[in-house]
Parts: structure tokens; C-alpha cells; sequence
């Protein structure tokens, strides 16, 4: 299948990471570049080698990750993507997209980006609606980024309630949705 577009996923902090590689592997067969960036939080429940493998493309896991050429890489990067995913989402990464902080690679690929923007929010149901959380989440769709989820239920610490990720094949169609409205 031909390449359509790039899509830049990604991944944070949360129990729910390793849903990424399913995610990636799913926007690979719908036919897209999938470039992958994983914060140093995500690198604690997913490996890069695993979404390496799964995006068929090198996964960037640092702002000063090397690259070749003159261009450093989240500009490159950010330069590239017809769409930004994060997914999923931690209220900390919530938090530093609705500051502006450019203190990783996820981030500052971010504020490099022209590219729409979609989330995919996965915590605790606690820290899903903290004012706070609520706050930056509302932040970021006045700026018109795509707030997908969470969905309602068992969550991994036990909770029920709001803050489970999207299932990934929703995720993938909203992706495809967005991307073909383009």
C-alpha cells in the first residue's frame, strides 16, 4: 500500500503505552509514515525497539537524538508530519502542551509543528478531572487541538471512571478521518 501521510505519534507516560504499538502498527496497514517519538516516561512501559520494528522507522526518544544532515531532527520531524497524535496522553504532557514548554522531544516537536494536532488523554479518573487537567485540556482546544477520549471504565489502578485510552481502533479511524478531510 502507498504511503498517504505522515503521522508523528507520540507516546507518553502511562500504563496505557504499550496500546502504542498496536496503534502504530494499525496506522502503518491504513497505509501512513508512522514517525514515532517516545518521552522518557513512556520508555518506562514501551521500548523504542518495539515501535522501531512495528513503525518500520526510527524512533526518537531525545531532542538531540542524531541525525544525518543539517537539519536537527524535531525540526525535520515536525517539518514532515501532516499530523500530530499523542497517544496516549499524560496529564503531565497535558500540562507542558498547554504551558508551551519545548523540554523534550515530544514538546518540541509540538511547538515546531504546523500540523493538526490530536490527543488521546489516558490517567486516573482523579487526575483526568482535576481542575488543572480540565484546564489544560481546555487550553489546547481553544488553540484547535482534537481532544479524543478517554473512555469510561476499569482503569489500571483500579478506579472506575474516565481515563482509559481510546481503543485503538478508534483512535486509527479518527486518524484516517482527519487526515483524508485534509
Amino acid at each position: 500500500m502507498e504511503t498517504r501521510k505522515t503521522v508523528v505519534l507520540g507516546v507518553t507516560g502511562s500504563i496505557a503505552a504499550y496500546k502504542a504499538a498496536d496503534l502504530a502498527s494499525l496506522l502503518v496497514k491504513q497505509g501512513h509514515a508512522v514517525r514515532v517519538i517516545l518521552t522518557a516516561s513512556a520508555q518506562r512501559f514501551v521500548t523504542p525497539l518495539t515501535l522501531q520494528t512495528l513503525s518500520k522507522n526510527p524512533v526518537m526518544t531525545d531532542v538531540f537524538d542524531e541525525q544525518h544532515g543539517w537539519c536537527p531532527g524535531h525540526i525535520e520531524l515536525a517539518d514532515r508530519a501532516d499530523l500530530l497524535l499523542i497517544a496516549p496522553a499524560s496529564a503531565a504532557a497535558l500540562a507542558r502542551l498547554a504551558c508551551g514548554l519545548a523540554d523534550d522531544a515530544l514538546t518540541c516537536v509540538a511547538l515546531a509543528t504546523r500540523a493538526p494536532l490530536v490527543i488521546a488523554p489516558a490517567m486516573n479518573g482523579k487526575m483526568w478531572s482535576h481542575p488543572a487537567t480540565v484546564q489544560n485540556t481546555d487550553v489546547l482546544r481553544a488553540r484547535g487541538a482534537v481532544i479524543i477520549g478517554p473512555d469510561e471504565g476499569l482503569l489500571a489502578c483500579g478506579y472506575e471512571g474516565a481515563g482509559r485510552l481510546w481503543p485503538v481502533e478508534k483512535i486509527a479511524a479518527e486518524v484516517a478521518a482527519l487526515l483524508d478531510a485534509r
